[in-house]
Protein backbone atom coordinates (compact mmCIF):
# COMPACT_ATOMS: atom_id res chain seq x y z
CA UNK A 1 0.00 0.00 0.00
CA UNK A 2 3.10 2.57 1.24
CA UNK A 3 4.59 1.18 -2.42
CA UNK A 4 1.86 2.26 -4.43
CA UNK A 5 1.79 5.72 -2.56
CA UNK A 6 5.04 6.48 -3.38
CA UNK A 7 5.03 5.37 -6.80
CA UNK A 8 1.91 7.74 -7.58
CA UNK A 9 3.72 11.09 -5.59
CA UNK A 10 6.54 10.57 -8.00
CA UNK A 11 4.50 10.55 -10.65
CA UNK A 12 2.42 13.61 -9.85
CA UNK A 13 6.02 15.75 -9.61
CA UNK A 14 7.15 14.25 -13.01
CA UNK A 15 4.24 15.50 -14.25
CA UNK A 16 4.31 18.85 -12.44
CA UNK A 17 7.94 19.21 -13.41
CA UNK A 18 6.72 17.98 -17.04
CA UNK A 19 4.69 21.07 -17.20
CA UNK A 20 7.01 23.71 -15.88
CA UNK A 21 9.01 23.04 -18.73
CA UNK A 22 6.94 23.36 -21.20
CA UNK A 23 5.79 26.41 -19.65
CA UNK A 24 9.24 28.20 -19.82
CA UNK A 25 9.74 26.90 -23.27
CA UNK A 26 6.39 28.57 -24.40
CA UNK A 27 7.73 31.83 -22.51
CA UNK A 28 10.73 31.52 -24.02
CA UNK A 29 9.30 31.26 -27.23
CA UNK A 30 7.08 34.51 -26.91
CA UNK A 31 9.54 36.64 -26.15
CA UNK A 32 11.70 35.27 -28.63
CA UNK A 33 8.60 36.66 -31.36
CA UNK A 34 8.55 40.12 -29.29
CA UNK A 35 12.25 40.70 -29.46
CA UNK A 36 12.03 40.49 -33.27
CA UNK A 37 9.03 42.73 -33.57
CA UNK A 38 10.97 45.31 -31.67
CA UNK A 39 13.72 47.45 -33.39
CA UNK A 40 16.61 47.65 -32.02
CA UNK A 41 17.53 50.15 -29.39
CA UNK A 42 20.05 52.64 -32.03
CA UNK A 43 23.09 54.11 -30.07
CA UNK A 44 22.63 57.70 -29.29
CA UNK A 45 24.12 60.60 -31.83
CA UNK A 46 27.00 61.94 -31.42
CA UNK A 47 25.97 65.28 -32.04
CA UNK A 48 21.95 65.30 -31.72
CA UNK A 49 20.54 67.21 -34.28
CA UNK A 50 18.72 70.59 -33.15
CA UNK A 51 14.54 70.30 -33.47
CA UNK A 52 13.48 73.51 -34.50
CA UNK A 53 9.63 73.50 -34.36
CA UNK A 54 7.90 75.88 -36.83
CA UNK A 55 4.05 77.19 -35.57
CA UNK A 56 1.51 77.38 -38.37
CA UNK A 57 1.60 81.27 -37.68
CA UNK A 58 5.66 81.76 -37.99
CA UNK A 59 5.65 79.63 -41.08
CA UNK A 60 3.00 82.29 -42.75
CA UNK A 61 5.07 85.09 -41.43
CA UNK A 62 7.92 83.72 -43.76
CA UNK A 63 6.03 83.31 -46.67
CA UNK A 64 4.89 86.86 -46.52
CA UNK A 65 8.31 87.97 -45.99
CA UNK A 66 9.65 85.77 -49.07
CA UNK A 67 6.41 88.16 -51.13
CA UNK A 68 7.81 91.23 -49.17
CA UNK A 69 11.39 90.91 -50.57
CA UNK A 70 10.34 90.43 -54.35
CA UNK A 71 7.87 93.61 -53.85
CA UNK A 72 11.00 95.52 -52.43
CA UNK A 73 13.20 94.14 -55.24
CA UNK A 74 10.61 95.91 -57.22
CA UNK A 75 10.32 98.46 -55.98
CA UNK A 76 14.23 98.99 -55.83
CA UNK A 77 14.63 98.43 -59.73
CA UNK A 78 11.75 100.81 -60.39
CA UNK A 79 13.11 103.60 -57.89
CA UNK A 80 16.75 103.65 -59.71
CA UNK A 81 14.72 103.20 -63.83
CA UNK A 82 13.10 106.61 -63.05
CA UNK A 83 16.18 107.97 -61.53
CA UNK A 84 18.45 107.29 -63.35
CA UNK A 85 15.73 107.83 -66.59
CA UNK A 86 15.34 111.46 -65.59
CA UNK A 87 19.07 111.77 -65.05
CA UNK A 88 19.15 110.94 -68.41
CA UNK A 89 21.56 108.33 -68.26
CA UNK A 90 21.95 106.45 -72.22
CA UNK A 91 19.75 108.76 -73.70
CA UNK A 92 19.03 109.57 -77.38
CA UNK A 93 21.78 112.16 -77.88
CA UNK A 94 24.13 110.76 -75.48
CA UNK A 95 26.06 112.31 -73.47
CA UNK A 96 25.09 115.79 -75.05
CA UNK A 97 21.63 114.74 -72.97
CA UNK A 98 22.58 114.02 -69.76
CA UNK A 99 21.87 116.18 -67.06
CA UNK A 100 19.51 118.07 -69.24
CA UNK A 101 16.76 118.80 -67.28
CA UNK A 102 18.26 120.09 -64.14
CA UNK A 103 20.55 122.18 -66.41
CA UNK A 104 17.61 123.82 -67.66
CA UNK A 105 16.32 124.26 -64.55
CA UNK A 106 19.56 126.12 -63.32
CA UNK A 107 19.70 128.34 -66.56
CA UNK A 108 15.98 128.86 -65.61
CA UNK A 109 14.56 127.58 -69.08
CA UNK A 110 11.92 126.01 -69.62
CA UNK A 111 12.20 122.56 -69.60
CA UNK A 112 12.52 121.00 -72.98
CA UNK A 113 10.36 117.95 -73.00
CA UNK A 114 8.59 115.56 -70.06
CA UNK A 115 8.44 112.31 -68.96
CA UNK A 116 8.57 109.58 -72.01
CA UNK A 117 5.98 106.58 -71.85
CA UNK A 118 8.46 104.57 -70.31
CA UNK A 119 9.22 106.40 -67.05
CA UNK A 120 5.51 107.30 -66.84
CA UNK A 121 4.27 103.37 -66.61
CA UNK A 122 7.70 102.61 -64.12
CA UNK A 123 6.27 105.35 -61.61
CA UNK A 124 2.52 104.11 -62.14
CA UNK A 125 4.17 100.37 -61.30
CA UNK A 126 6.28 101.95 -58.73
CA UNK A 127 3.04 103.18 -56.89
CA UNK A 128 1.08 100.07 -56.99
CA UNK A 129 3.86 97.78 -55.87
CA UNK A 130 5.33 100.30 -52.90
CA UNK A 131 1.62 100.37 -51.97
CA UNK A 132 1.30 96.67 -51.96
CA UNK A 133 4.20 95.91 -50.55
CA UNK A 134 3.01 98.91 -47.52
CA UNK A 135 0.06 96.36 -46.93
CA UNK A 136 2.01 93.11 -46.84
CA UNK A 137 4.46 94.99 -44.38
CA UNK A 138 1.19 95.90 -42.25
CA UNK A 139 0.21 92.66 -42.21
CA UNK A 140 3.31 91.30 -41.02
CA UNK A 141 2.74 93.52 -37.89
CA UNK A 142 -0.24 92.22 -37.45
CA UNK A 143 0.26 88.22 -37.46
CA UNK A 144 3.38 88.85 -35.43
CA UNK A 145 1.76 91.52 -32.42
CA UNK A 146 -2.44 90.66 -32.19
CA UNK A 147 -2.23 87.54 -31.49
CA UNK A 148 -0.86 85.24 -27.91
CA UNK A 149 1.84 84.65 -27.60
CA UNK A 150 2.95 87.92 -29.29
CA UNK A 151 6.30 87.33 -31.45
CA UNK A 152 8.83 90.23 -30.31
CA UNK A 153 11.52 88.58 -32.02
CA UNK A 154 9.94 88.76 -35.17
CA UNK A 155 7.87 91.70 -34.07
CA UNK A 156 10.71 94.35 -33.93
CA UNK A 157 11.55 93.31 -37.41
CA UNK A 158 8.61 94.20 -38.53
CA UNK A 159 8.14 96.83 -36.89
CA UNK A 160 10.81 98.65 -37.84
CA UNK A 161 10.25 97.27 -41.83
CA UNK A 162 6.91 99.72 -40.90
CA UNK A 163 9.04 102.84 -40.14
CA UNK A 164 10.72 102.29 -43.00
CA UNK A 165 8.11 101.99 -45.63
CA UNK A 166 6.22 105.10 -44.06
CA UNK A 167 10.20 106.87 -44.08
CA UNK A 168 10.66 106.00 -47.66
CA UNK A 169 6.62 107.32 -48.24
CA UNK A 170 7.07 110.84 -47.02
CA UNK A 171 10.21 111.24 -48.85
CA UNK A 172 9.08 110.41 -51.76
CA UNK A 173 5.90 112.75 -51.40
CA UNK A 174 7.59 115.77 -50.24
CA UNK A 175 10.85 115.41 -52.04
CA UNK A 176 10.73 113.88 -55.42
CA UNK A 177 12.00 116.41 -57.65
CA UNK A 178 15.01 117.80 -55.04
CA UNK A 179 18.01 117.74 -57.05
CA UNK A 180 20.23 117.24 -53.77
CA UNK A 181 21.96 114.10 -53.51
CA UNK A 182 21.07 113.44 -50.31
CA UNK A 183 17.52 112.76 -50.85
CA UNK A 184 18.48 110.29 -53.60
CA UNK A 185 20.77 108.48 -50.77
CA UNK A 186 18.01 108.28 -48.22
CA UNK A 187 15.78 106.77 -50.43
CA UNK A 188 17.81 104.43 -52.31
CA UNK A 189 19.48 103.22 -48.44
CA UNK A 190 16.32 103.22 -47.28
CA UNK A 191 15.50 100.93 -49.92
CA UNK A 192 17.96 98.66 -49.27
CA UNK A 193 17.34 98.58 -45.65
CA UNK A 194 13.94 97.35 -46.46
CA UNK A 195 15.01 94.28 -48.77
CA UNK A 196 17.77 93.54 -46.10
CA UNK A 197 15.26 92.95 -43.17
CA UNK A 198 12.44 91.47 -44.77
CA UNK A 199 15.60 88.80 -46.30
CA UNK A 200 16.13 88.22 -42.65
CA UNK A 201 12.21 87.75 -41.64
CA UNK A 202 12.62 84.74 -44.57
CA UNK A 203 15.75 83.11 -44.13
CA UNK A 204 16.30 80.39 -41.41
CA UNK A 205 15.19 81.69 -37.92
CA UNK A 206 18.17 80.07 -36.13
CA UNK A 207 21.70 79.98 -37.64
CA UNK A 208 24.52 78.97 -35.38
CA UNK A 209 26.39 81.70 -33.29
CA UNK A 210 29.53 82.37 -34.90
CA UNK A 211 31.03 85.78 -33.07
CA UNK A 212 34.09 86.55 -34.91
CA UNK A 213 32.32 86.01 -38.55
CA UNK A 214 29.37 88.34 -37.73
CA UNK A 215 32.18 90.90 -36.15
CA UNK A 216 33.93 90.56 -39.83
CA UNK A 217 30.47 90.76 -41.61
CA UNK A 218 29.75 93.86 -39.59
CA UNK A 219 32.55 95.66 -40.37
CA UNK A 220 31.80 94.38 -44.06
CA UNK A 221 28.31 95.93 -43.82
CA UNK A 222 29.52 98.88 -42.50
CA UNK A 223 32.14 99.54 -45.49
CA UNK A 224 29.18 98.38 -48.06
CA UNK A 225 26.91 101.13 -46.97
CA UNK A 226 29.45 103.86 -47.21
CA UNK A 227 30.65 102.92 -51.02
CA UNK A 228 26.43 102.24 -51.24
CA UNK A 229 26.46 106.06 -50.42
CA UNK A 230 29.20 107.24 -52.72
CA UNK A 231 27.93 105.13 -55.74
CA UNK A 232 24.54 107.11 -55.10
CA UNK A 233 26.68 110.12 -55.05
CA UNK A 234 27.95 109.53 -58.58
CA UNK A 235 24.71 108.93 -60.30
CA UNK A 236 22.81 111.93 -58.13
CA UNK A 237 25.74 114.45 -58.87
CA UNK A 238 26.08 113.55 -62.10
CA UNK A 239 29.40 112.14 -62.40
CA UNK A 240 29.02 109.49 -64.94
CA UNK A 241 30.85 111.69 -67.45
CA UNK A 242 33.34 113.10 -64.83
CA UNK A 243 36.71 110.87 -65.56
CA UNK A 244 36.97 107.47 -67.53
CA UNK A 245 39.84 105.08 -66.18
CA UNK A 246 41.15 105.36 -62.38
CA UNK A 247 44.00 107.59 -63.57
CA UNK A 248 42.19 109.61 -65.33
CA UNK A 249 39.93 110.07 -62.47
CA UNK A 250 42.60 110.29 -59.47
CA UNK A 251 44.53 113.20 -62.17
CA UNK A 252 40.77 115.43 -62.65
CA UNK A 253 40.46 114.64 -58.77
CA UNK A 254 43.56 117.02 -58.00
CA UNK A 255 41.65 120.44 -59.03
CA UNK A 256 38.52 119.08 -57.64
CA UNK A 257 36.67 120.74 -54.08
CA UNK A 258 36.19 118.20 -51.37
CA UNK A 259 32.87 120.16 -51.77
CA UNK A 260 32.15 117.44 -54.14
CA UNK A 261 31.64 114.91 -51.60
CA UNK A 262 28.72 116.76 -49.39
CA UNK A 263 25.52 115.34 -50.07
CA UNK A 264 23.54 118.64 -48.75
CA UNK A 265 25.28 120.20 -51.62
CA UNK A 266 23.40 120.75 -55.20
CA UNK A 267 25.81 120.05 -58.52
CA UNK A 268 26.32 122.73 -60.87
CA UNK A 269 26.36 121.57 -63.76
CA UNK A 270 27.80 122.98 -66.74
CA UNK A 271 27.09 123.09 -70.67
CA UNK A 272 29.14 121.09 -72.23
CA UNK A 273 30.82 117.79 -70.79
CA UNK A 274 31.55 116.39 -68.14
CA UNK A 275 28.94 117.98 -66.75
CA UNK A 276 30.40 117.59 -63.13
CA UNK A 277 34.06 118.06 -63.22
CA UNK A 278 34.66 118.02 -59.89
CA UNK A 279 32.46 114.89 -59.85
CA UNK A 280 35.88 112.76 -60.49
CA UNK A 281 36.57 112.99 -56.91
CA UNK A 282 33.76 111.19 -56.01
CA UNK A 283 34.46 108.39 -58.95
CA UNK A 284 38.30 108.05 -57.50
CA UNK A 285 37.15 107.31 -53.75
CA UNK A 286 34.12 105.09 -55.17
CA UNK A 287 36.66 103.00 -57.05
CA UNK A 288 39.25 102.93 -54.47
CA UNK A 289 36.28 102.12 -51.97
CA UNK A 290 35.34 99.39 -53.70
CA UNK A 291 38.78 97.21 -52.58
CA UNK A 292 38.36 97.66 -49.00
CA UNK A 293 34.98 95.96 -49.32
CA UNK A 294 36.53 93.05 -51.08
CA UNK A 295 39.22 92.65 -49.06
CA UNK A 296 36.77 92.63 -46.03
CA UNK A 297 34.05 90.71 -47.53
CA UNK A 298 35.83 87.86 -49.17
CA UNK A 299 37.51 86.33 -46.28
CA UNK A 300 34.54 86.11 -44.86
CA UNK A 301 32.30 84.49 -47.57
CA UNK A 302 35.23 81.85 -47.94
CA UNK A 303 34.94 81.41 -44.21
CA UNK A 304 31.09 80.94 -43.82
CA UNK A 305 30.63 77.32 -45.58
CA UNK A 306 33.13 76.05 -42.70
CA UNK A 307 30.97 77.75 -39.95
CA UNK A 308 27.31 76.75 -40.67
CA UNK A 309 26.25 79.72 -43.18
CA UNK A 310 27.12 78.13 -46.50
CA UNK A 311 24.04 79.17 -48.09
CA UNK A 312 24.76 83.04 -47.24
CA UNK A 313 28.76 82.54 -47.48
CA UNK A 314 28.22 80.96 -51.12
CA UNK A 315 25.76 83.93 -52.34
CA UNK A 316 27.80 86.64 -50.73
CA UNK A 317 30.75 85.21 -52.89
CA UNK A 318 28.59 85.17 -55.64
CA UNK A 319 26.90 88.84 -55.79
CA UNK A 320 30.81 89.81 -55.00
CA UNK A 321 31.98 88.50 -57.97
CA UNK A 322 29.00 89.73 -59.99
CA UNK A 323 29.28 93.11 -58.84
CA UNK A 324 32.89 93.66 -59.30
CA UNK A 325 32.33 92.48 -62.77
CA UNK A 326 29.58 94.80 -63.06
CA UNK A 327 31.53 97.83 -61.87
CA UNK A 328 34.53 96.72 -64.16
CA UNK A 329 32.05 96.80 -66.89
CA UNK A 330 31.16 100.02 -65.81
CA UNK A 331 34.65 101.59 -66.09
CA UNK A 332 35.53 100.74 -68.91
CA UNK A 333 32.82 101.32 -71.17
CA UNK A 334 31.13 104.14 -69.34
CA UNK A 335 27.81 104.27 -68.03
CA UNK A 336 24.44 102.99 -69.52
CA UNK A 337 21.61 102.67 -68.13
CA UNK A 338 21.11 98.88 -68.42
CA UNK A 339 24.10 98.00 -66.57
CA UNK A 340 23.79 100.96 -64.02
CA UNK A 341 20.40 99.46 -63.26
CA UNK A 342 21.91 95.66 -62.78
CA UNK A 343 25.06 96.81 -60.19
CA UNK A 344 22.09 98.71 -58.22
CA UNK A 345 19.83 95.16 -58.11
CA UNK A 346 23.40 93.30 -57.18
CA UNK A 347 24.45 95.63 -54.42
CA UNK A 348 21.10 95.55 -52.84
CA UNK A 349 21.39 91.99 -52.36
CA UNK A 350 24.80 91.97 -51.81
CA UNK A 351 24.02 94.35 -48.65
CA UNK A 352 20.82 92.05 -47.58
CA UNK A 353 23.59 89.02 -47.38
CA UNK A 354 25.86 90.86 -45.43
CA UNK A 355 23.23 91.66 -43.29
CA UNK A 356 22.35 88.51 -42.53
CA UNK A 357 25.70 86.93 -41.78
CA UNK A 358 25.44 89.67 -38.54
CA UNK A 359 23.19 87.43 -37.22
CA UNK A 360 23.70 85.28 -34.91
CA UNK A 361 21.82 82.22 -32.53
CA UNK A 362 19.08 84.00 -30.53
CA UNK A 363 19.71 87.74 -32.01
CA UNK A 364 16.99 89.31 -33.83
CA UNK A 365 15.16 86.75 -35.76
Amino acid sequence: MKLNQDKKAQFTDRCHAAARAQSSRMDARTNMANDRDLPSPAAPPEHPAVVVHHGPRLIILRRMAWVCTALVLMVICLSAFIRLSRAGLSCHYWPHCYGQSLLELQQGLPASGGENEATALARLAHRIVASTALLLVIGMVLVCVTTRPVRWREGRVALALLALALFLAVLGRWSSNSPLPAVAMGNLLGGFAMLALCWRLAWHPDPPDTPRLRAWAGLGLALLICQVLLGTLVSASYAATSCNSLADCIAASHTASWQALNPWREPVLASTPPLNASGALVQTVHRMASLFVVLVLLPVGLAAPGQGRRGPGLLLLLFLAVELALGLLLAGNGASLPLTLAHNLIAALLLATAFELTRGAGVGT
